[in-house]
Protein backbone atom coordinates (compact mmCIF):
# COMPACT_ATOMS: atom_id res chain seq x y z
CA UNK A 1 0.00 0.00 0.00
CA UNK A 2 1.57 3.06 -0.72
CA UNK A 3 2.81 5.70 1.89
CA UNK A 4 0.20 7.58 3.98
CA UNK A 5 2.37 11.16 3.04
CA UNK A 6 1.84 10.38 0.06
CA UNK A 7 -2.11 10.12 -0.16
CA UNK A 8 -4.27 12.69 -2.27
CA UNK A 9 -7.04 13.69 0.23
CA UNK A 10 -10.44 15.93 -0.23
CA UNK A 11 -8.33 18.52 0.84
CA UNK A 12 -6.86 18.80 -2.16
CA UNK A 13 -9.76 18.97 -4.51
CA UNK A 14 -11.82 20.86 -1.47
CA UNK A 15 -13.63 22.60 -4.24
CA UNK A 16 -14.92 19.93 -6.25
CA UNK A 17 -18.51 19.87 -6.21
CA UNK A 18 -18.82 16.00 -7.64
CA UNK A 19 -21.35 16.87 -10.85
CA UNK A 20 -23.72 14.66 -11.97
CA UNK A 21 -23.05 14.06 -15.96
CA UNK A 22 -19.67 16.69 -15.16
CA UNK A 23 -18.77 19.01 -18.12
CA UNK A 24 -15.05 18.09 -16.92
CA UNK A 25 -16.04 14.51 -18.73
CA UNK A 26 -17.04 16.12 -22.28
CA UNK A 27 -13.91 18.81 -22.05
CA UNK A 28 -11.68 15.58 -21.66
CA UNK A 29 -10.99 13.49 -24.80
CA UNK A 30 -8.74 11.33 -22.74
CA UNK A 31 -9.75 10.55 -19.07
CA UNK A 32 -13.04 10.46 -17.64
CA UNK A 33 -11.81 12.62 -14.55
CA UNK A 34 -14.96 12.83 -12.96
CA UNK A 35 -14.31 8.91 -12.22
CA UNK A 36 -10.82 9.82 -10.77
CA UNK A 37 -11.82 12.67 -8.90
CA UNK A 38 -14.46 10.72 -6.96
CA UNK A 39 -12.31 8.18 -6.22
CA UNK A 40 -9.89 10.61 -4.59
CA UNK A 41 -12.51 11.54 -2.76
CA UNK A 42 -13.95 8.53 -1.40
CA UNK A 43 -10.63 7.47 -0.32
CA UNK A 44 -9.74 5.32 -3.36
CA UNK A 45 -6.52 6.99 -5.04
CA UNK A 46 -5.16 3.60 -5.67
CA UNK A 47 -7.69 2.59 -7.64
CA UNK A 48 -8.04 5.85 -9.56
CA UNK A 49 -4.05 5.05 -10.41
CA UNK A 50 -4.06 1.62 -11.40
CA UNK A 51 -7.17 2.55 -13.78
CA UNK A 52 -4.38 5.23 -15.56
CA UNK A 53 -3.97 4.84 -18.96
CA UNK A 54 -0.15 4.22 -20.41
CA UNK A 55 1.70 7.80 -20.82
CA UNK A 56 0.24 10.95 -19.25
CA UNK A 57 -1.70 12.53 -20.99
CA UNK A 58 -1.94 15.72 -18.84
CA UNK A 59 1.61 16.56 -20.13
CA UNK A 60 0.68 18.36 -23.22
CA UNK A 61 -2.79 19.33 -22.15
CA UNK A 62 -4.18 22.89 -22.00
CA UNK A 63 -6.48 21.02 -19.18
CA UNK A 64 -9.57 22.54 -20.98
CA UNK A 65 -11.60 20.34 -18.19
CA UNK A 66 -10.41 22.99 -15.29
CA UNK A 67 -11.94 25.51 -17.79
CA UNK A 68 -15.05 23.56 -18.63
CA UNK A 69 -15.91 22.93 -14.54
CA UNK A 70 -18.55 24.57 -13.08
CA UNK A 71 -16.17 26.31 -10.74
CA UNK A 72 -13.66 27.21 -13.56
CA UNK A 73 -10.49 27.22 -12.49
CA UNK A 74 -11.20 26.29 -9.25
CA UNK A 75 -10.36 22.60 -9.16
CA UNK A 76 -6.89 21.65 -9.65
CA UNK A 77 -7.93 18.62 -12.30
CA UNK A 78 -4.47 18.41 -14.29
CA UNK A 79 -2.69 18.80 -11.38
CA UNK A 80 -4.18 16.17 -9.25
CA UNK A 81 -4.25 13.64 -12.38
CA UNK A 82 -0.34 14.48 -12.51
CA UNK A 83 0.15 13.63 -8.84
CA UNK A 84 -1.67 10.29 -9.06
CA UNK A 85 0.73 9.43 -12.01
CA UNK A 86 3.83 10.50 -10.03
CA UNK A 87 3.17 9.66 -6.38
CA UNK A 88 0.71 7.00 -5.95
CA UNK A 89 0.88 4.61 -9.48
CA UNK A 90 4.81 4.33 -8.78
CA UNK A 91 4.02 2.68 -5.71
CA UNK A 92 0.74 0.39 -6.14
CA UNK A 93 2.44 -2.85 -5.83
CA UNK A 94 -0.77 -5.05 -6.55
CA UNK A 95 -2.59 -4.93 -9.71
CA UNK A 96 -6.42 -4.48 -10.05
CA UNK A 97 -8.25 -7.52 -9.01
CA UNK A 98 -9.74 -8.83 -12.19
CA UNK A 99 -12.70 -9.33 -10.35
CA UNK A 100 -14.86 -9.17 -7.69
CA UNK A 101 -15.34 -12.73 -6.19
CA UNK A 102 -13.44 -11.89 -2.93
CA UNK A 103 -16.54 -9.83 -2.40
CA UNK A 104 -18.96 -11.90 -2.39
CA UNK A 105 -20.82 -13.10 1.24
CA UNK A 106 -23.68 -14.19 2.69
CA UNK A 107 -26.21 -12.69 5.55
CA UNK A 108 -27.74 -15.75 7.79
CA UNK A 109 -26.42 -18.00 4.93
CA UNK A 110 -27.93 -16.14 2.14
CA UNK A 111 -25.46 -15.38 -0.48
CA UNK A 112 -24.63 -11.73 -0.93
CA UNK A 113 -23.05 -10.18 -4.61
CA UNK A 114 -20.98 -7.92 -1.96
CA UNK A 115 -21.38 -6.69 1.85
CA UNK A 116 -22.96 -3.58 1.06
CA UNK A 117 -26.48 -2.86 0.83
CA UNK A 118 -28.97 0.37 1.18
CA UNK A 119 -30.32 0.76 4.76
CA UNK A 120 -34.10 1.42 5.48
CA UNK A 121 -34.46 5.21 4.88
CA UNK A 122 -36.07 7.03 1.76
CA UNK A 123 -32.73 5.80 -0.39
CA UNK A 124 -35.24 2.18 -0.16
CA UNK A 125 -38.37 3.05 -0.83
CA UNK A 126 -39.78 2.79 -4.23
CA UNK A 127 -39.48 0.15 -6.45
CA UNK A 128 -37.89 2.44 -9.34
CA UNK A 129 -35.16 3.79 -6.17
CA UNK A 130 -34.21 0.07 -5.33
CA UNK A 131 -33.68 -1.25 -9.13
CA UNK A 132 -31.90 2.11 -10.28
CA UNK A 133 -29.21 0.81 -7.18
CA UNK A 134 -29.19 -2.85 -8.20
CA UNK A 135 -28.41 -1.86 -11.70
CA UNK A 136 -25.55 0.31 -10.10
CA UNK A 137 -24.10 -2.54 -8.10
CA UNK A 138 -25.55 -2.56 -4.79
CA UNK A 139 -25.89 -6.00 -3.13
CA UNK A 140 -29.51 -5.61 -2.08
CA UNK A 141 -31.74 -2.72 0.14
CA UNK A 142 -32.84 -2.55 3.41
CA UNK A 143 -36.76 -1.34 2.10
CA UNK A 144 -37.68 1.79 3.95
CA UNK A 145 -39.76 0.29 7.38
CA UNK A 146 -43.21 -0.97 6.64
CA UNK A 147 -45.79 -0.53 9.19
CA UNK A 148 -49.69 -0.29 9.54
CA UNK A 149 -49.77 3.29 10.80
CA UNK A 150 -51.04 6.19 8.35
CA UNK A 151 -47.84 8.39 8.07
CA UNK A 152 -47.75 12.24 7.09
CA UNK A 153 -44.51 13.73 7.37
CA UNK A 154 -43.34 16.63 8.15
CA UNK A 155 -41.74 19.44 5.98
CA UNK A 156 -39.17 20.30 5.84
CA UNK A 157 -37.75 17.27 7.75
CA UNK A 158 -33.81 17.18 6.93
CA UNK A 159 -31.39 19.47 8.91
CA UNK A 160 -27.02 19.22 8.83
CA UNK A 161 -24.19 20.51 9.86
CA UNK A 162 -21.62 21.20 7.28
CA UNK A 163 -17.85 20.22 7.68
CA UNK A 164 -15.21 23.29 6.06
CA UNK A 165 -15.72 22.36 2.64
CA UNK A 166 -19.52 22.76 2.84
CA UNK A 167 -19.92 18.78 2.79
CA UNK A 168 -22.68 17.26 5.31
CA UNK A 169 -20.61 15.66 8.10
CA UNK A 170 -23.89 15.23 10.72
CA UNK A 171 -27.07 15.06 9.32
CA UNK A 172 -30.69 15.53 11.14
CA UNK A 173 -33.70 13.66 10.00
CA UNK A 174 -37.37 14.01 11.66
CA UNK A 175 -38.78 11.21 9.12
CA UNK A 176 -41.00 8.52 9.74
CA UNK A 177 -41.83 5.38 8.42
CA UNK A 178 -42.83 4.11 4.80
CA UNK A 179 -45.92 6.40 3.53
CA UNK A 180 -47.30 3.54 1.06
CA UNK A 181 -49.51 0.70 2.22
CA UNK A 182 -48.64 -2.81 3.25
CA UNK A 183 -50.54 -3.83 -0.06
CA UNK A 184 -48.34 -1.17 -1.71
CA UNK A 185 -44.91 -2.43 -0.46
CA UNK A 186 -45.79 -6.17 -0.99
CA UNK A 187 -46.43 -5.43 -4.69
CA UNK A 188 -43.01 -3.68 -4.93
CA UNK A 189 -41.38 -6.30 -3.23
CA UNK A 190 -42.83 -8.95 -5.77
CA UNK A 191 -41.65 -7.12 -8.49
CA UNK A 192 -37.85 -6.35 -7.13
CA UNK A 193 -37.64 -9.74 -6.82
CA UNK A 194 -39.07 -10.91 -9.78
CA UNK A 195 -36.75 -8.54 -12.13
CA UNK A 196 -33.70 -8.93 -9.65
CA UNK A 197 -33.62 -12.34 -8.31
CA UNK A 198 -30.06 -12.43 -7.18
CA UNK A 199 -30.58 -9.17 -5.13
CA UNK A 200 -31.33 -9.24 -1.49
CA UNK A 201 -34.31 -8.05 -0.45
CA UNK A 202 -34.15 -6.93 4.00
CA UNK A 203 -37.90 -6.35 4.85
CA UNK A 204 -37.67 -3.46 7.67
CA UNK A 205 -40.88 -3.63 9.83
CA UNK A 206 -42.35 -2.48 12.68
CA UNK A 207 -45.63 -3.66 14.78
CA UNK A 208 -47.98 -2.41 17.10
CA UNK A 209 -48.54 -5.86 18.84
CA UNK A 210 -46.88 -8.95 18.89
CA UNK A 211 -50.29 -9.92 16.31
CA UNK A 212 -48.57 -7.67 13.71
CA UNK A 213 -45.11 -7.82 14.27
CA UNK A 214 -45.96 -11.62 13.07
CA UNK A 215 -48.17 -10.57 10.74
CA UNK A 216 -45.88 -8.12 8.52
CA UNK A 217 -42.90 -10.98 9.03
CA UNK A 218 -45.30 -13.28 7.57
CA UNK A 219 -46.27 -11.47 4.27
CA UNK A 220 -42.93 -10.01 3.59
CA UNK A 221 -41.73 -13.62 3.61
CA UNK A 222 -44.68 -14.39 1.25
CA UNK A 223 -44.06 -11.48 -1.45
CA UNK A 224 -40.62 -12.26 -1.59
CA UNK A 225 -38.34 -10.74 1.50
CA UNK A 226 -34.84 -12.41 2.02
CA UNK A 227 -35.04 -11.60 5.39
CA UNK A 228 -36.58 -9.13 7.97
CA UNK A 229 -35.42 -6.60 9.81
CA UNK A 230 -37.57 -5.52 12.79
CA UNK A 231 -37.18 -1.90 13.67
CA UNK A 232 -37.00 -1.09 17.28
CA UNK A 233 -34.93 1.73 16.97
CA UNK A 234 -36.34 4.71 15.13
CA UNK A 235 -35.94 7.97 17.61
CA UNK A 236 -38.84 9.76 15.40
CA UNK A 237 -42.11 8.30 16.29
CA UNK A 238 -44.86 10.24 16.82
CA UNK A 239 -47.22 7.74 18.98
CA UNK A 240 -45.35 6.28 22.13
CA UNK A 241 -43.96 2.73 22.29
CA UNK A 242 -43.20 2.35 19.28
CA UNK A 243 -39.46 2.36 17.54
CA UNK A 244 -36.72 3.32 20.45
CA UNK A 245 -39.15 3.10 23.05
CA UNK A 246 -39.15 -0.61 22.14
CA UNK A 247 -35.63 -1.13 21.63
CA UNK A 248 -34.33 0.68 25.23
CA UNK A 249 -36.66 -2.01 27.06
CA UNK A 250 -35.02 -5.86 26.65
CA UNK A 251 -38.39 -7.35 27.45
CA UNK A 252 -40.57 -5.99 24.27
CA UNK A 253 -37.48 -6.68 21.79
CA UNK A 254 -37.70 -10.12 23.10
CA UNK A 255 -41.00 -10.63 23.10
CA UNK A 256 -41.85 -9.20 19.80
CA UNK A 257 -38.56 -10.76 18.05
CA UNK A 258 -40.08 -14.36 18.97
CA UNK A 259 -43.71 -13.24 17.46
CA UNK A 260 -41.72 -12.71 13.99
CA UNK A 261 -39.66 -15.44 14.21
CA UNK A 262 -42.20 -18.00 14.98
CA UNK A 263 -44.69 -15.86 12.12
CA UNK A 264 -41.45 -16.90 8.94
CA UNK A 265 -39.21 -18.95 8.22
CA UNK A 266 -36.83 -16.71 6.56
CA UNK A 267 -33.82 -14.66 9.02
CA UNK A 268 -34.55 -12.11 10.86
CA UNK A 269 -32.34 -9.32 12.71
CA UNK A 270 -33.19 -6.94 15.55
CA UNK A 271 -32.19 -3.56 14.64
CA UNK A 272 -31.43 -2.22 18.11
CA UNK A 273 -30.93 1.63 19.06
CA UNK A 274 -27.94 3.82 20.07
CA UNK A 275 -30.26 5.84 22.64
CA UNK A 276 -28.71 3.25 25.58
CA UNK A 277 -25.76 3.17 27.49
CA UNK A 278 -24.96 -0.46 26.31
CA UNK A 279 -26.65 -2.14 23.47
CA UNK A 280 -25.78 -5.78 24.58
CA UNK A 281 -28.75 -6.23 26.91
CA UNK A 282 -31.14 -5.60 23.89
CA UNK A 283 -29.30 -7.87 21.66
CA UNK A 284 -29.27 -10.47 24.04
CA UNK A 285 -32.76 -10.46 24.53
CA UNK A 286 -33.60 -10.38 20.57
CA UNK A 287 -30.90 -13.70 20.17
CA UNK A 288 -33.53 -15.46 23.69
CA UNK A 289 -36.36 -14.39 21.19
CA UNK A 290 -34.76 -15.82 18.22
CA UNK A 291 -33.17 -13.50 16.22
CA UNK A 292 -30.91 -14.74 13.41
CA UNK A 293 -28.59 -11.98 13.51
CA UNK A 294 -28.49 -7.87 14.77
CA UNK A 295 -28.40 -4.28 12.93
CA UNK A 296 -26.78 -1.21 14.05
CA UNK A 297 -26.98 1.49 14.68
CA UNK A 298 -29.67 3.33 14.52
CA UNK A 299 -29.80 7.35 14.30
CA UNK A 300 -28.91 8.88 17.36
CA UNK A 301 -31.93 11.53 19.17
CA UNK A 302 -29.92 15.09 18.47
CA UNK A 303 -31.12 18.58 17.86
CA UNK A 304 -29.21 20.61 16.21
CA UNK A 305 -28.82 24.27 15.05
CA UNK A 306 -30.59 26.41 17.03
CA UNK A 307 -31.88 29.77 14.88
CA UNK A 308 -30.63 32.49 17.02
CA UNK A 309 -33.17 35.02 15.97
CA UNK A 310 -36.27 32.50 15.81
CA UNK A 311 -35.01 30.15 18.75
CA UNK A 312 -36.13 26.93 16.97
CA UNK A 313 -34.19 24.04 15.71
CA UNK A 314 -33.88 23.23 12.40
CA UNK A 315 -35.76 21.68 10.31
CA UNK A 316 -37.96 24.66 11.53
CA UNK A 317 -41.81 22.74 10.92
CA UNK A 318 -43.97 26.18 11.04
CA UNK A 319 -42.41 27.54 13.75
CA UNK A 320 -41.59 24.32 15.92
CA UNK A 321 -38.98 21.78 15.66
CA UNK A 322 -38.19 18.17 17.63
CA UNK A 323 -35.51 16.12 18.46
CA UNK A 324 -34.38 13.61 16.04
CA UNK A 325 -32.25 11.20 14.56
CA UNK A 326 -28.69 11.96 13.89
CA UNK A 327 -26.44 10.15 11.09
CA UNK A 328 -23.59 10.92 8.66
CA UNK A 329 -19.52 10.51 9.23
CA UNK A 330 -19.83 12.20 12.42
CA UNK A 331 -21.46 9.50 14.15
CA UNK A 332 -18.96 6.96 13.01
CA UNK A 333 -17.20 6.42 16.16
CA UNK A 334 -20.75 6.24 18.30
CA UNK A 335 -21.45 3.20 15.67
CA UNK A 336 -17.85 1.27 15.46
CA UNK A 337 -18.16 1.12 19.52
CA UNK A 338 -21.82 0.01 19.24
CA UNK A 339 -20.46 -2.76 16.70
CA UNK A 340 -17.40 -3.47 19.02
CA UNK A 341 -19.70 -3.85 21.98
CA UNK A 342 -21.67 -6.56 20.14
CA UNK A 343 -19.03 -8.12 18.11
CA UNK A 344 -17.22 -9.21 21.78
CA UNK A 345 -19.94 -10.21 23.76
CA UNK A 346 -19.61 -13.83 23.68
CA UNK A 347 -23.07 -14.90 24.20
CA UNK A 348 -23.90 -13.10 20.89
CA UNK A 349 -20.99 -15.16 18.78
CA UNK A 350 -22.50 -16.71 15.69
CA UNK A 351 -25.00 -14.05 14.93
CA UNK A 352 -24.80 -11.97 11.79
CA UNK A 353 -23.96 -8.11 12.57
CA UNK A 354 -25.47 -5.98 9.83
CA UNK A 355 -23.54 -2.67 10.51
CA UNK A 356 -24.09 1.39 9.68
CA UNK A 357 -23.67 4.66 10.81
CA UNK A 358 -21.63 7.47 9.10
CA UNK A 359 -20.23 4.92 6.57
CA UNK A 360 -19.11 7.32 3.41
CA UNK A 361 -16.33 5.35 1.61
CA UNK A 362 -14.56 1.40 1.58
CA UNK A 363 -12.35 2.52 4.50
CA UNK A 364 -15.36 3.67 6.70
CA UNK A 365 -17.06 0.18 5.78
CA UNK A 366 -13.73 -1.99 6.61
CA UNK A 367 -13.22 -0.68 9.85
CA UNK A 368 -16.86 -2.22 10.90
CA UNK A 369 -15.90 -5.49 9.03
CA UNK A 370 -12.80 -5.80 11.54
CA UNK A 371 -14.93 -5.35 13.99
CA UNK A 372 -17.33 -8.38 13.41
CA UNK A 373 -19.67 -6.98 11.00
CA UNK A 374 -20.86 -8.95 8.53
CA UNK A 375 -22.30 -7.11 5.92
CA UNK A 376 -22.77 -2.86 5.20
CA UNK A 377 -25.69 -0.62 5.08
CA UNK A 378 -25.87 3.34 4.15
CA UNK A 379 -28.23 5.60 4.00
CA UNK A 380 -26.87 9.25 4.49
CA UNK A 381 -23.88 9.21 2.17
CA UNK A 382 -26.12 8.08 -0.63
CA UNK A 383 -28.38 11.11 0.10
CA UNK A 384 -25.44 13.69 -0.08
CA UNK A 385 -23.62 11.76 -3.17
CA UNK A 386 -25.73 9.30 -4.83
CA UNK A 387 -26.11 5.66 -5.68
CA UNK A 388 -22.81 5.80 -7.66
CA UNK A 389 -20.95 5.52 -4.36
CA UNK A 390 -20.94 1.67 -4.75
CA UNK A 391 -18.29 2.14 -7.32
CA UNK A 392 -15.66 2.78 -5.24
CA UNK A 393 -17.04 1.31 -1.96
CA UNK A 394 -16.32 -2.55 -4.10
CA UNK A 395 -13.20 -1.13 -5.65
CA UNK A 396 -11.15 -0.17 -2.68
CA UNK A 397 -12.54 -2.48 -0.46
CA UNK A 398 -11.74 -5.40 -3.49
CA UNK A 399 -8.04 -3.89 -3.28
CA UNK A 400 -7.46 -4.12 0.10
CA UNK A 401 -8.32 -7.82 0.20
CA UNK A 402 -6.61 -8.34 -2.96
CA UNK A 403 -3.35 -6.39 -1.66
CA UNK A 404 -3.83 -8.31 2.28
CA UNK A 405 -3.94 -11.52 0.41
CA UNK A 406 -7.46 -12.41 1.94
CA UNK A 407 -9.44 -14.39 -0.35
CA UNK A 408 -13.08 -13.44 0.78
CA UNK A 409 -14.43 -10.39 3.40
CA UNK A 410 -15.05 -13.46 5.78
CA UNK A 411 -11.56 -13.49 6.56
CA UNK A 412 -11.51 -9.81 7.92
CA UNK A 413 -14.44 -9.68 9.88
CA UNK A 414 -13.44 -9.67 13.52
CA UNK A 415 -9.58 -9.19 13.07
CA UNK A 416 -9.84 -5.66 15.17
CA UNK A 417 -11.50 -7.06 18.15
CA UNK A 418 -8.59 -8.50 20.31
CA UNK A 419 -6.66 -5.41 20.55
CA UNK A 420 -9.48 -3.82 21.18
CA UNK A 421 -10.30 -2.76 24.83
CA UNK A 422 -13.89 -1.28 26.90
CA UNK A 423 -11.29 0.69 29.13
CA UNK A 424 -7.57 2.48 29.02
CA UNK A 425 -6.70 0.96 31.74
CA UNK A 426 -5.20 -1.81 30.31
CA UNK A 427 -2.67 0.63 27.58
CA UNK A 428 1.22 0.64 28.10
CA UNK A 429 1.79 3.84 29.20
CA UNK A 430 6.06 3.88 30.25
CA UNK A 431 7.09 5.09 26.81
CA UNK A 432 6.44 8.19 24.65
CA UNK A 433 6.39 8.10 20.98
CA UNK A 434 7.36 11.56 19.33
CA UNK A 435 5.89 13.35 16.02
CA UNK A 436 8.15 13.06 12.83
CA UNK A 437 7.99 17.08 11.01
CA UNK A 438 8.43 16.52 6.89
CA UNK A 439 10.41 19.77 6.17
CA UNK A 440 9.48 19.03 2.72
CA UNK A 441 5.75 19.52 3.15
CA UNK A 442 6.18 22.33 6.03
CA UNK A 443 4.80 25.47 5.06
CA UNK A 444 5.67 27.04 8.19
CA UNK A 445 2.02 27.75 9.60
CA UNK A 446 2.73 27.13 13.08
CA UNK A 447 -0.61 25.65 13.80
CA UNK A 448 1.29 22.43 15.07
CA UNK A 449 2.91 25.66 17.92
CA UNK A 450 -0.16 27.44 18.49
CA UNK A 451 -2.04 23.81 19.50
CA UNK A 452 0.53 22.53 21.52
CA UNK A 453 1.26 26.08 23.11
CA UNK A 454 -2.60 26.27 24.00
CA UNK A 455 -3.64 22.28 24.09
CA UNK A 456 -1.10 20.61 24.83
CA UNK A 457 2.71 20.55 26.62
CA UNK A 458 4.38 23.98 25.34
CA UNK A 459 6.83 20.98 23.52
CA UNK A 460 7.22 23.25 19.97
CA UNK A 461 8.57 26.68 19.04
CA UNK A 462 9.77 27.79 15.48
CA UNK A 463 13.33 28.52 14.25
CA UNK A 464 14.38 31.54 12.49
CA UNK A 465 12.70 29.78 9.20
CA UNK A 466 9.55 28.86 10.51
CA UNK A 467 10.60 25.20 10.82
CA UNK A 468 9.00 23.26 14.09
CA UNK A 469 11.52 22.28 16.46
CA UNK A 470 10.62 19.71 19.44
CA UNK A 471 11.68 19.75 22.82
CA UNK A 472 11.82 16.21 24.10
CA UNK A 473 11.68 16.79 27.42
CA UNK A 474 7.92 18.64 27.17
CA UNK A 475 6.63 16.37 24.65
CA UNK A 476 4.57 13.48 26.01
CA UNK A 477 3.76 12.26 22.73
CA UNK A 478 -0.09 12.84 22.56
CA UNK A 479 0.21 13.29 19.02
CA UNK A 480 -2.69 16.70 19.08
CA UNK A 481 0.56 18.19 16.08
CA UNK A 482 -0.42 15.30 14.11
CA UNK A 483 -4.15 15.83 13.97
CA UNK A 484 -3.56 19.43 13.61
CA UNK A 485 -0.92 20.18 10.75
CA UNK A 486 -3.17 21.27 7.66
CA UNK A 487 -0.57 20.01 5.51
CA UNK A 488 0.11 16.66 6.85
CA UNK A 489 3.59 17.02 7.28
CA UNK A 490 3.76 15.72 10.64
CA UNK A 491 3.69 12.01 11.42
CA UNK A 492 3.94 9.57 13.74
CA UNK A 493 7.52 9.07 14.61
CA UNK A 494 9.70 5.67 15.88
CA UNK A 495 11.59 7.09 18.47
CA UNK A 496 10.46 6.11 21.90
CA UNK A 497 11.76 7.17 25.26
CA UNK A 498 10.77 5.80 28.86
CA UNK A 499 9.33 8.34 30.56
CA UNK A 500 11.76 7.92 33.24
CA UNK A 501 14.77 8.93 31.25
Amino acid sequence: MIRIDQTITRADMIRCALCADAPCDRACEKLAPTGLLRSVWFSNEQTAALRLPEGNPCLTCGAPCEQACVRAGEVPIRDLVNRLYDQVKPDCETPLPENEDRLQCDLCGIPLENPFLLSSSVVASTYDMCARAFEAGWAGACFKTICTLDIHEASPRFSAISGSDGGIIGFKNIEQLSDHSVAENMEIFRRLKKNYPTKFILASIMGQNEAEWGELARLCQENGADAVELNFSCPNMAEGGLGSDIGQVPELVERFTRAAKQACSIPVLAKLTPNVANMSPAAEAAKRGGADGLAAINTIKSIVGINPHTYVSAPAVHGHSAVGGYSGNAVKPIALRFIAELGQNPALQGMHLSAMGGIETWRDALEFILLGAGSIQVTTAVMQYGYRIIDDLKAGLNLYLTEKGFHSVKEAMGLALDSLSPTTDTLERDTVIFPKFNRERCIGCGRCQISCADGGHQAIRLDENRHPKLNGKQCVGCHLCVLVCPQRAIISGTKRIHRNQ
